[in-house]
């Protein structure tokens, strides 16, 4: 089950994100999500904006942002994007591990929105991978506004 989350879910959403940091060290991404990151104002603006979503199996198991509007870290980009209609952004997407979540996450975002916007760190080996399979096509670097470059990706229906 798909659902928007709860101030209550975010004891267990600070767990999901540990997890899914133990999953990215191991698999060589050291540097993305370090110091403390997401905050608890982050987690806090994002369930309150209704943009936070958990995926529960028996248990809340994955999070991710579905964040509707332009996203001003999208505007210049080192390349070049598919279609500037309207679009959303994936941010965030975490995950336990064992947990198999993309397809659901995909499939339920694509239901309802067919411009979709997301970045990734350089050394998300299992994102990038992820975005491939799904369809995503690579259009360039963005930059986070510290000034971090990310891959970004684009998948549109239109």
């Amino acid at each position: 089950m798909i659902r928007k989350a709860k101030i209550a879910d975010l004891d267990v959403i600070r767990e999901v994100f540990e997890d899914a940091k133990k999953i990215m060290r191991k698999d060589g991404n050291l540097h993305q999500w370090n110091d403390g990151y997401p905050q608890d104002e982050v987690l806090i603006n994002d369930i309150e904006k209704d943009q936070l979503y958990v995926i529960e199996e028996d248990e809340i198991c994955a999070c991710f942002v579905i964040q509707q509007g332009e996203d001003p870290t999208y505007k210049v980009i080192d390349g070049r994007w598919i279609s500037n209609d309207p679009y959303v952004t994936i941010h965030r997407i975490a995950k336990r591990s064992g947990s198999r979540i993309f397809d659901k996450m995909f499939e339920y975002v694509k239901k309802t929105y067919k411009h979709i916007r997301i970045d990734t760190y350089q050394d998300n080996k299992i994102m990038r991978f992820l975005l491939k399979e799904h369809g995503f096509a690579y259009c360039g670097i963005i930059y986070l506004s510290d000034g971090d470059p990310r891959m970004a990706y684009e998948y549109t229906e239109l």
